[in-house]
């Protein structure tokens, strides 16, 4: 289980530092807002775009693609139908059902698709999906549902187009799928750029931690622990149901499919929220939460299905 000591460790270093950074007021009364746009609108669109440009598509169609999908609507669909009626509103509905089912495919999936899986192309079609499906998805919904906009139908149809997450996406995706070759000169300053993303996530979730009370008792507890409940215990039993009752999947196969799944929500989520000011209380926890529990949640599953 070297990789997950290590992914894990990587990322509680970085969000200690935030921290630190943000007891002693190092970057000001306005540091994590500006780490978060840098983030949003700058380095993780560079990030996405050099990704995708040169993923393989063809593991779109596949059937680790199909649990990684039919397990995040099952969850994501839950928190959706629960806020639906609770009455909670659309950005919080968004976020939390985001916090349920979108893993953290990056930053942790990659080192454990390495050390646990032995093979890092197994976690290429979560990200695909999460990048081309997901994330346009919610926020396009999060961006029409915004009260201080009456959006156009031309403003309606444009929404997804005009995000900037989903402009580095889909750039990369279509000069994967042209075959196109991106230039040194460009690819240079654009992976600079998005080697300040996910650093930049984890500074900014530190940041944001001092003075915060403890994750789950406040008045977002009803949602924090939904999210944290579908996310690190829901989803991968669903997962498995999938792969192993619909799909017949078995041995290494398997188990890839419900580590995938069982990887905590990713730290983006609280970008996210904190770019639409919308649910950063339910993102910060639901993602410290579901973090925490990741470890001994994927040792069960190694010990189980490994």
């Amino acid at each position: 289980m070297g990789g997950v000591i290590t992914g894990f460790g990587v990322i509680a270093t970085i969000i200690v530092t935030g921290y630190v950074i943000g007891r002693r007021r190092s970057l000001g009364d306005h540091g994590r807002e500006v780490l978060t746009k840098l983030s949003f609108d700058v380095a993780s669109p560079a990030l996405l775009f050099i990704t995708l440009s040169r993923a393989d598509l063809s593991v779109v169609v596949s059937t680790p693609l199909l649990v990684t999908a039919l397990s995040t609507f099952v969850v994501a669909g839950t928190f959706v139908a629960v806020g639906a009626v609770r009455r909670w509103s659309v950005g919080r509905t968004t976020i939390g059902a985001l916090c349920a089912s979108y893993v953290n495919a990056g930053n942790l999936g990659i080192p454990i698709a390495m050390y646990v899986l032995g093979d890092t192309t197994l976690i290429a079609p979560v990200l695909l999906f999460q990048q081309l499906v997901m994330t346009p998805i919610a926020l396009t919904v999060i961006d029409l549902s915004r009260p201080d906009l009456r959006p156009s139908l031309i403003r309606r149809l444009t929404s997804p187009f005009r995000n900037p997450i989903v402009i580095g996406s889909l750039s990369g995706v279509l000069v994967s799928a042209a075959g196109w070759r991106v230039p040194g000169p460009v690819v240079e300053p654009l992976s600079l750029l998005g080697g300040m993303a996910v650093p930049a996530v984890l500074l900014a979730f530190g940041i944001s931690l001092p003075g915060s009370r403890l994750p789950g008792r406040g008045e977002e507890r009803g949602p924090v622990l939904l999210s944290v409940a579908l996310k690190s215990f829901a989803q991968p039993v669903v997962a498995w149901a999938i792969a192993a009752g619909v799909f017949r999947l078995s041995g290494p196969a398997l188990f890839a499919a419900v580590v995938t799944s069982a990887l905590p929500a990713a730290q983006n989520l609280f970008t996210y929220a904190s770019r639409y000011q919308t649910a950063t209380v339910l993102a910060r926890e639901s993602i410290l939460l579901s973090t925490l529990l990741a470890p001994p949640v994927l040792m069960t599953v190694a010990a189980l299905l490994g």
